[in-house]
């Protein structure tokens, strides 16, 4: 069984579409959607036009739910004024331009999916389980990862939030964060997602970075009246 997990799309379509490519010509059985749609790019609509044209079952990321809800703040912890005034300005810009329909959509996403594989229990979050923006990052104590899936009661915990893919094995329960398809931060501005290959007696997992047209994007956000510090941080692949 092939699961393919993506996340963190925030408005680029381009690379998107991109993985989406990627992702039939490998022949997933399953693919998942770990959500945050909008937020910093220049085309919101396009990519949740695409999500919802493909069917992805995708949860609610924190961007999701501040643009569909309407809501003041996009529910992050920003470290410094400035994050926190291009974190305002984006989720303002997005507000505007996604279209009506398309809140809708964005309010009926759930915040979690689960099911089970080969007789695995799978849990899809954006953040963790405990909390939407919560980010689980690599490096997490060993003692606060097997507290979550104790509380969880399930086998494969797959997140993103942070645009940082990893796999993490902690006494046979894994956790994967997907990485991010939008907005990587880990230095590779190419398109991130994770393909998971899953039997009944092992698991794989790769993390697949998909080529696009990064310039394309960065030039689409610099003339979208969107800070000129989203295309840079594109470019560069940085937080």
């Amino acid at each position: 069984m092939k699961i393919a997990v993506f996340s963190d799309i925030h408005g680029n379509a381009l690379a998107l579409g991109a993985v989406l490519k990627d992702i039939i010509s490998r022949g997933a059985d399953l693919v998942f959607c770990g959500g945050d749609l909008v937020g910093y790019g220049a085309y919101p609509n396009e990519a949740i036009d695409l999500i919802r044209k493909c069917r992805i079952p995708t949860v609610m990321g924190n961007y999701d739910d501040g643009v569909g809800f309407n809501k003041p703040d996009c529910g992050c912890n920003f470290t410094d004024p400035r994050t926190e005034e291009l974190g305002r300005i984006s989720l303002e810009w997005t507000k505007k331009q996604v279209s009506f329909e398309n809140r809708s959509f964005l309010r009926s996403l759930l915040e979690r999916l689960q099911f089970t594989v080969h007789g695995k229990k799978i849990l899809i979050v954006h953040g963790s389980p405990r909390k939407i923006t919560e980010p689980l990052y690599a490096d997490c104590p060993e003692e606060s990862v097997l507290r979550l899936f104790e509380d969880e009661n399930v086998d494969i915990i797959i997140c993103g939030h942070t645009h940082i893919p990893y796999t993490r094995i902690v006494n046979s329960k894994c956790l994967i964060n997907a990485g991010s398809v939008g907005r990587p931060k880990d230095g590779d501005p190419r398109a991130a997602y994770t393909l998971i290959k899953l039997t009944e007696s092992s698991l794989e997992t790769e993390v697949i970075r998909v080529k696009y047209d990064v310039e394309a994007m960065a030039r689409a956000i610099e003339t979208s009246g969107l800070p000129p510090e989203f295309a840079t941080a594109l470019r560069n692949a940085s937080g």
